[in-house]
């Protein structure tokens, strides 16, 4: 029997329509744009099927002999959430944090869901059986998901009620008795190309004017009509001289709704602005989504401070003081973000409406603001400790087994590397801030987690202020009584 890695493989030979370069691709998992990744991911996948490592990704399915991924683990102890926690951080490690959407933060979308299906059931009569059936489906055979929720750029500067943004947004084109058809646009769907289905719905409130405009759904990646367009791939097939992009090159692609039937049973909201925005605002479904966003985030820092102290170390500047400053700076990062992990776990508490236990909101939120900065901080630490090395590495390591390759190993040396190794570090570190793929990923730190502004003015908005204030003016208070 095929492993579960290469089962998920089988199944992305569906007759799904993905575009890159103008083609329509016809063998996704031999296409170089995204055999590598496909790679990666099959290796992760076989993880639930290795005795000695399942336990690390996996829990036992009650009443079924089958091993599932933690991210669909419905937490009900700390010890759950602990488990969910490892999951996230064992696939984070194998892949250094560079894979951000590898289905785990989309499938605890589905796990929260189904966790609270009964108090998300008051929404719509038909909710509650819906999210169970599709829980179990995507739990029991593997689903890969992913979240597409936000609307093409065409002029931010008006709003639904203009004719030509409203017909180009998703909407609600007719009803049928097999279920509604849409078209429309939706963006940015990372990991597209090799999804199962995609987990739709508005980023932003919408206005009850706009009901044909307010649905949650669950879309096949192989519906009629759907077209998944990829930005340009930044992969390589040189896994020596491009380490990062050989291997993790996740694809982001834009989703094209060309009168596409979303059946009934995938159809989990409806014309019902109000109740899309409870559900997309779930709290509790949302931190345990979020909280595998700064467990992942976690690693990345841990690898990018490695490979700076890495760089640091092989050219000798790892004795300079300032550069010492920059250093330990990383490691403020990784601490800081540490420290908001596991204060969010141990500040985690049953929802009182479902009984899952949540990671406190409040530090996973700090966590995601704070990233946002972190990140290009990182890239710029990294940038400056290497300086112009970064450009003066020779095109390929395969140089080294070349005419001058006697001549490259003198003069590429390093403090405590041979000049092949030193060329190798300075390409992986380069592939992190100088490449297409690490450019993407500066800018994806930036924004993933939506609108930094508006993510901090949301912390201060909904952030009971009043244990601050109070103290304030009880002083206050005191000091008048005294005069």
């Amino acid at each position: 029997m095929a492993s579960r890695g290469q089962r998920f493989i089988d199944s992305l030979r569906d007759g799904r329509n993905v575009w890159i370069d103008g083609e329509r691709v016809d063998n996704l998992p031999g296409h170089p744009a995204f055999s590598g990744t496909l790679d990666t991911i099959r290796g992760l996948f076989d993880l639930l099927d290795d005795p000695k490592r399942r336990e690390n990704v996996g829990f036992a399915v009650p009443g079924r002999e089958a091993f599932a991924h933690s991210s669909f683990l419905v937490p009900y102890t700390p010890e759950d959430l602990a488990k969910r926690s490892q999951a996230f951080d064992y696939w984070a490690q194998e892949t250094n944090g560079v894979m951000s959407r590898l289905s785990d933060y989309a499938r605890s979308l589905v796990a929260g869901w189904y966790g609270a299906r009964k108090h998300l059931g008051k929404l719509d009569s038909g909710l509650e059986a819906k999210i169970s059936a599709y829980y179990e489906l995507a739990r029991d055979n593997d689903r890969f998901l992913t979240t597409s929720i936000l609307d093409p750029q065409i002029d931010r500067s008006k709003g639904l009620d203009d004719k030509r943004i409203a017909e180009r947004y998703l909407h609600v084109v007719r009803e049928t008795e097999e279920g509604i058809v849409v078209s429309g646009a939706k963006m940015i769907a990372t990991g597209a190309p090799y999804t199962h289905d995609f987990l739709i719905f508005s980023f932003y409130r919408l206005d009850s004017r706009h009901s044909k405009h307010a649905h949650a759904l669950i879309v096949p990646a192989d519906s009629k009509g759907l077209h998944i367009v990829c930005r340009e791939s930044f992969a390589s097939d040189l896994g020596a001289d491009h380490p990062l992009s050989a291997r993790y090159d996740e694809m982001d692609a834009v989703l094209l709704f060309d009168e596409v039937l979303i059946p009934w049973e995938r159809v989990l909201l409806y014309a019902d602005a109000d109740a899309v925005w409870q559900l997309r605002s779930h709290q509790s479904s949302n931190a345990l989504a979020f909280h595998q966003t700064v467990v992942r985030f976690v690693a990345k820092l841990e690898f990018v401070a490695g490979v700076a102290f890495a760089i640091a170390d092989s050219i000798g500047v790892n004795g300079f003081l300032h550069v010492q400053e920059k250093l330990g700076e990383l490691i403020t990062q990784i601490d800081t973000m540490k420290a908001l992990l596991i204060a969010s776990e141990a500040r985690a508490k049953a929802d009182p409406a479902t009984g899952v236990w949540v990671p406190e909101p409040s530090f996973i939120d700090t966590a995601r603001s704070l990233g946002t900065k972190l990140y290009p901080r990182a890239i710029e630490i990294l940038q400056q400790v290497g300086g112009g090395g970064f450009i003066q590495t020779p095109s390929s390591v395969g140089a080294f087994d070349g005419p001058i390759g006697d001549l490259l190993r003198r003069y590429f040396e390093g403090v405590s590397l041979d000049a092949e190794n030193k060329v190798r570090l300075f390409k992986l570190a380069w592939d992190l801030i100088g490449s297409p793929l690490g450019s993407r990923h500066e800018l994806y730190e930036r924004f993933y987690a939506g609108d930094p502004v508006r993510g901090l003015a949301s912390q201060y908005l909904n952030a009971d202020k009043s244990q601050w204030t109070n103290r304030v003016w009880q002083l206050l208070q005191k000091s008048r009584r005294t005069k």
